[in-house]
């Protein structure tokens, strides 16, 4: 019995340690990266700025969510620290992603209007694109935590069941 319990919280350490890498893994991909949320209106706006340098990253991303979409109302742009649009795009979608590139160093905006007169809730992000290498190498280690510890507990709590039954 006392073994059983050591794989107990053996098992359940893992699956804490694999929630832990989780945590660590959104912290890294959400690294620089800057959201807002409020209402737009016709006369309402939302601006996201985020510091970006291309010698780090080559490659930005932004993000809008609308909460009671309707269609053709909210539109996106994105200026570049010159304050030239490079991006303007409709959302057509409840949430939308895209990618852009950085072409110089300093301060990008994202915009977000809508054409509509009632108050529509949104959220809007921006920053640079997360390292696809960390994010794989964290998630799976991630994974792998928590599939074992999940997988131990079962297999010993089926062990200590049949365990039961053959001593009543």
């Amino acid at each position: 019995m006392q073994k059983s319990g050591l794989a107990i919280v053996i098992f359940g350490l893992l699956i804490v340690g694999g929630l832990a890498v989780s945590l660590v893994e959104n912290k890294i991909t959400l690294e620089g990266i800057n959201q807002e949320n409020g209402k737009v209106s016709s006369i309402e706006t939302i601006t996201v700025s985020v510091e970006m340098d291309k010698e780090v990253t080559p490659v930005g991303i932004f993000a809008v969510q609308v909460m009671e979409f309707k269609e053709n109302t909210i539109s996106a742009k994105i200026l570049d620290p010159s304050n030239i649009e490079i991006i303007s795009h409709k959302v057509n979608e409840e949430t939308i992603e895209r990618e852009f590139n950085i072409f110089e160093s300093g301060t990008y905006q994202l915009i977000i209007e809508s054409s509509d007169d009632n108050e529509i809730y949104v959220t809007g992000a921006i920053g640079p694109l997360p390292n696809a290498d960390k994010k794989l190498i964290l998630s799976t280690i991630a994974l792998s935590l928590l599939i074992i510890g999940m997988v131990g507990l079962a297999v010993i709590g089926i062990s200590e069941i049949k365990n039961k039954r053959r001593s009543v």
